[in-house]
């Protein structure tokens, strides 16, 4: 199973939140033999906490762009991806360059991450109407690939530009590898008609091949770009990890585990003796899996 790769989620949230945990945590990573590290985002949380927020209203969550800029500056070949962006929550041409920007930083190791979203008071908070979240998610993901063309002009129903260039562009043409994220009908389309790849957040393996099945299905009734290649396939599980349920994952055509310590991890705020058990999980984990 070398040839799967192995990758950490949750480096600027709760435990690990503090800026020598997230360095410490990305450096032991890399040392032993990650592939990437993943960063998430809640930009506000509910407070109170009530569904379906997912985390305590005092969680830390680091700016992602800041987050991978910082640990770019601290590592040096683990790639480093989001986890996901709420996409709809954001303008497209200010990301477009934030994330180009942490990629020439990283010498090219950025893998960008979307996801719709699903929490109404976050939305309100940012000024999106939840309604539209769909509609932008689909039409931001064309215009940040638009932007990092170069593509002089772009007419969108809520992003448009005439006679306007970025730079720096990223490393690759076409951008970073884009990982639609969600369990849905539509981030599956989404998925087969857009991204690079999917990736599954808090997964079973029952609920991967369902997935994998549904959009099996889809990429035979979709065109699906041949700029695009074949679909990546990353997850983060929610069952303990070992031989034989990695082993099962890669089976399914799983690509890329994601791995979460434990899931408490990511929702609260910083902690030495929580980051501590993340960094002996890291320290522990390639081996425990043959990955090493």
């Amino acid at each position: 199973m070398a040839d799967m790769k192995l990758g950490f989620f949750g480096v600027n949230a709760g435990v690990v939140a503090a800026p020598a945990s997230m360095a410490r945590v990305a450096q032991v990573a890399e040392a032993a033999g990650f592939e990437s590290l993943w960063t998430g985002e809640h930009v506000v949380a509910a407070s109170p906490r009530v569904p379906p927020s997912p985390v305590r209203p005092d969680t830390h969550f680091v700016d992602q762009i800041a987050s991978l800029a910082f640990l770019a500056a601290h590592t040096s070949t683990i790639r480093l991806g989001t986890g996901i962006v709420i996409l709809p929550q954001r303008t497209p041409a200010v990301l477009a360059k934030e994330l180009a920007s942490v990629d020439v930083l990283s010498g090219g190791r950025l893998e960008a991450g979307f996801g719709v979203g699903y929490v109404p008071a976050e939305f309100e908070a940012v000024g999106v109407p939840f309604r539209e979240r769909g509609a932008r998610m689909t039409e931001h993901i064309d215009a940040l690939r638009a932007m990092w063309r170069g593509d002089l002009v772009f007419r969108g129903r809520f992003t448009s530009w005439s006679g306007v260039e970025a730079h720096p562009r990223p490393t690759r043409p076409d951008g970073p590898p884009i990982h639609v994220g969600g369990g849905s009908p539509a981030a599956f389309r989404r998925a087969v008609t857009q991204g690079n790849g999917w990736y599954g957040f808090a997964t079973t393996l029952e609920s991967t091949a369902a997935a994998l099945s549904a959009m099996t299905h889809l990429a035979n009734e979709l065109e699906r770009p041949a700029g695009l290649g074949r679909l990546e396939i990353s997850v983060t599980p929610t069952e303990p990890l070992d031989r034989e349920v990695l082993g099962r994952y890669k089976d399914l055509g799983v690509d890329r585990i994601i791995a979460v310590r434990d899931f408490r991890d990511i929702s609260g705020i910083p902690d030495q003796a929580g980051a501590d058990r993340v960094v002996e999980f890291l320290e522990l984990l390639p081996g425990k899996l043959g990955l090493r």
